[in-house]
């Protein structure tokens, strides 16, 4: 079982502590650090987000919500093993072949530590702002993923689609591996599907305790469909019993997802607060040592 702190770069947007958590968190045997992106938060805005009971982002316009890609990079500088996972970037907000070359960049430079988790968005206010349609994100979604892996695999590439195309172009550096992995997040239907045909990973991402298991089979039955194993995608979830004033019973929990072949626990980064470092330690001590 992988171990991972999620909500990363807004907890510590600032370069000091993001580098204080990433250090500590690479120093105590988490696997990796997840963190969420918005580009702008509308002052009004109808859409509702669909993580919290109040349908409301948390934290308000002022939050600091660094760019996950950047403030990634800077702390890879300061770490050598942890990995660092986008929990989740919009990607039909993005240019697919800026993107590939980003993300690609990022990875070479710090030795194949990037996983690229990606959503198709829900605050329509947010494309406006940006500029792109809100209409029909999951299909460009597919074809955007599709068009960095073209990228990724080899030089002198093309890609035919409704909203990308280029013919005979290269772009490198290349991912360390030769692809960075792709994980799909979302809590729908659609996202878990998306999962099963295109992503290396799914992460049914709630902010309740709602049964994400079938979302999980969903993934996994989609993935057989389309002649892929489905034992091979990593699938990252929450496990509320994994407080750091756990009384035991939290390890029970986390061994019972594994042994539903979930890969990767993400734990949010509030709870662990203010006492950041003897909270990590205790968790290090009572957990993670018993999965190493």
């Amino acid at each position: 079982m992988k171990f991972a702190l999620h909500f990363a770069n807004v907890t510590f947007p600032d370069a000091p502590g993001a580098k204080r958590l990433a250090q500590l968190a690479e120093q105590l045997g988490f696997e990796s650090l997840i963190c969420p992106e918005h580009v702008v938060l509308p002052t009004e805005y109808a859409s509702e987000y669909p993580y919290s009971a109040t349908g409301r982002l948390p934290g308000g316009r002022g939050v600091n919500f660094p760019d996950p890609l950047i403030w990634q990079a800077y702390v890879a500088g300061a770490t050598s093993t942890l990995r660092f996972i986008t929990g989740v970037l919009v990607l039909p907000q993005r240019n697919p072949v800026v993107l590939a070359k980003e993300v690609a960049t990022l990875d070479h430079m710090s030795g194949g530590r990037l996983s690229l988790g990606i959503g198709v968005g829900w605050l329509e206010e947010e494309f406006s702002a940006l500029g792109v349609p809100f209409q029909r994100r999951g299909k460009r979604t597919d074809e955007y993923i599709g068009a960095m892996r073209a990228l990724w695999r080899e030089d002198d590439t093309s890609y035919a689609g409704e909203f990308v195309n280029f013919a005979g172009v290269s772009c490198n550096p290349k991912p360390t591996a030769g692809a960075v992995p792709i994980l799909i997040g979302g809590h729908t239907e659609f996202a878990a599907r998306r999962a099963g045909r295109l992503g290396d990973g799914y992460f049914p991402a709630t902010g309740s305790q709602a049964d994400v298991w079938p979302l999980i089979e969903s993934a996994r039955a989609t993935a057989l469909e389309h002649g892929r194993d489905p034992s091979a995608l990593e699938i990252t979830m929450g496990c509320p019993e994994l407080a750091p004033d756990f009384d035991g019973d939290g390890v029970g929990a986390a061994r019972a997802l594994e042994a539903r072949g979930v890969h990767r626990i993400a734990l949010p980064l509030t709870p662990f607060m203010p006492d950041l470092e003897r909270s990590l330690e205790t968790f290090a001590e009572h957990v993670i040592q018993k999965f190493s």
